[in-house]
């Protein structure tokens, strides 16, 4: 590959993961293949490995992504200047996640698959980011309680992470799910991220 700037090469990955990202609006993780987004991109397949080794490290860079816009929104939350409480604070964790759609579908549904199929060096990389992430809620929770001792904020921390991994599937079932969940007479009640979010995490809190 002829050698080109850090911004020219960022530049090129980003056009891979926008295609992605595109595709996984319509299309599953299992049905999306290197070929389709490269083809979406207009990239060779040649040309794609100079950047990702696999579908996963692509979906892996848009996950990474997605939590660099979700730490934004977190580091708002910390620097904002209302007097925090357990409501309060759970209203803004809730309404991020609510603007974070594309983060919980991933985290639900592939994240073990991209994690696996992804080099060391790019799940190094994201797991900096996760990091980030995990630290921004527990200065959240800090400036609620600046008194609380280590195992609080961590008991916080390690509650809330896992619980939202698993938002995703039961605000957006598929149209299969429903239709068994309706013969196997399961009532559905539908929820917004936030709907679900909120007294979980006020919970939480408490």
């Amino acid at each position: 590959m002829p050698k080109c700037s850090i911004e020219t090469m960022n530049s090129r990955k980003e056009e891979l993961v926008d295609a992605c990202e595109k595709l996984y609006q319509t299309k599953t993780f299992g049905e999306i293949t290197l070929k389709e987004i490269g083809d979406a991109a207009e990239f060779t397949r040649t040309a794609i490995y100079s950047y990702f080794q696999t579908k996963e490290e692509i979906f892996l860079a848009l996950l990474q992504r997605e939590y660099s816009k979700w730490i934004a929104e977190l580091v708002e939350i910390e620097k904002s200047k209302v007097k925090f409480t357990a409501p309060k604070l759970a209203v803004m964790l809730a309404r991020s996640l609510q603007n974070r759609v594309q983060l919980l579908k991933l985290l639900s549904m592939n994240l073990y698959a991209i994690e696996e199929n992804s080099r060391d060096a790019n799940l190094i990389e994201f797991k900096k980011v996760y990091k980030a992430s995990v630290d921004a809620v527990d200065r959240c929770f800090r400036k609620l309680r600046p008194k609380a001792a280590p195992a609080e904020s961590y008991n916080f921390t390690y509650q809330f992470f896992p619980f939202i991994y698993g938002i995703y599937p039961y605000v957006f079932p598929s149209d299969k799910q429903i239709r068994a969940m309706k013969t196997a007479g399961m009532k559905l009640k539908k929820r917004t991220v936030y709907q679900l979010a909120y007294p979980a995490i006020l919970k939480m809190l408490r």
